[in-house]
């Protein structure tokens, strides 16, 4: 059996990074098309905008929002018509995909600069592309990672902590996914099994986020950088990012892509879904009582939602949930390679369970508070 591991190839991470950027940028070429969210460049752009043009030339457009397929066509044309030997995203998840996007359409070099560790997005060969109203569409595979992948945790210290908690729940999903597709011998995104390196990387994502979430949550809120904010941006960015993507996705995602049916959920991170996936696939699949415990104990010691009111669906109908196991379920989404068949009824249970749960121990915490 032949197996495959892709990586990006290159990973900078460290407080103080972005300086690097203008020097890396200018392996590439002469001059690179940024791509970059709105919040990037209306406060943080400014502060290494000289360093970076010390060192290469720069064409700069505003990232219009969603990773969709409008967006895509219209910043190809921009960056055809800027005639750069690169693309780079400077921002969040949604920006990062875009700019791979374009970056393939164009067969440039793309480098992604995430500015917040909420997702495994920035190593992956993958953009998750949406409707333009933010509904999950398709996910796209490039066939090739991302040329560099530039963090600095300094920037990342200083953005929200509930993008951080995200990027969490983004990781938390990686061992538990890659553990089905290696029981099931399923491919992962090159079409391959995982490899015993794969497999390693998604254990140690999971392993150091119970370990050290809590305290990079705290440096986070302290808008310091520490060794356990480095290892989480870490787990968050490059771990789950390899495991997943060279490990195997499950139901947690594919879960994650039929929340995204339901309109009240899309005001929620891609990361906070996921986690509910996640403790939904954990009935799915059966664990044990001691690792449903343990995992509900580290999204509630974080602050990621247990419950479906927690990403907005409380007292969401069973119907509504049915399109969401639909979606769950459709032919080709990763929940097919769980190691037992899964039908939209069992995603349903799952969801239930998971949120009735989360209600439980929500209450006993409560009422033990209560007694004190």
């Amino acid at each position: 059996m032949i197996s495959a591991t892709i990586f990006p190839g290159r990973y900078i991470q460290g407080g103080g990074a972005i300086e690097e950027l203008g020097g890396e940028l200018s392996h590439f070429g002469a001059r690179c098309f940024i791509l970059c969210d709105s919040l990037v460049l209306d406060t943080l752009f400014g502060e290494f905008r000289s360093a970076l043009e010390r060192q290469v030339g720069i064409a700069v457009e505003r990232f219009g929002g969603e990773c969709s397929d409008p967006e895509i066509d219209r910043l190809s044309d921009l960056a055809g018509q800027a005639a750069c030997h690169s693309i780079a995203g400077i921002g969040g998840g949604k920006t990062l995909d875009t700019a791979k996007a374009v970056a393939q359409r164009l067969s440039l070099p793309v480098a992604v600069v995430p500015t917040i560790a909420s997702t495994d997005a920035p190593c992956s060969s993958l953009s998750i592309i949406y409707t333009p109203e933010g509904e999950f569409l398709r996910a796209v595979a490039h066939g090739r990672n991302p040329n560099l992948v530039l963090v600095d945790t300094g920037i990342v210290a200083r953005a929200p902590v509930r993008l951080l908690v995200s990027g969490m729940g983004d990781a938390l999903a990686t061992w538990f996914e890659a553990e089905s597709c290696q029981r099931r011998h399923a491919a992962n995104i090159a079409g391959r099994v995982g490899s015993l390196t794969a497999h390693a990387l998604a254990r140690l994502c999971y392993d150091t986020i119970l370990e050290y979430g809590v305290l990079a949550r705290s440096a986070c809120e302290a808008r310091v950088v520490t060794p356990a904010l480095e290892r989480v941006v870490e787990a968050n960015t490059l771990l789950s990012g390899l495991g997943f993507e060279s490990g195997g996705l499950a139901a947690a995602h594919a879960i994650h892509n039929g929340l995204t049916a339901l309109a009240p959920v899309h005001r929620f991170y891609h990361g906070e879904k996921v986690a509910v996936g996640t403790l939904a696939s954990l009935f799915l699949t059966g664990k044990p009582a001691r690792l449903i415990d343990e995992v509900y104990g580290f999204c509630e010691s974080v602050g990621l939602p247990t419950t479906l009111g927690a990403i907005g669906l409380e007292g969401v109908t069973n119907d509504d949930l049915r399109r969401v196991a639909e979606k769950a379920c459709a032919p080709g989404e990763s929940i097919h390679n769980e190691p037992l068949p899964v039908t939209p009824s069992d995603v349903l249970a799952g969801l239930r369970a998971m949120d009735a749960e989360g209600k439980r121990r929500t209450g006993a915490q409560a009422g033990a508070a209560r007694a004190r």
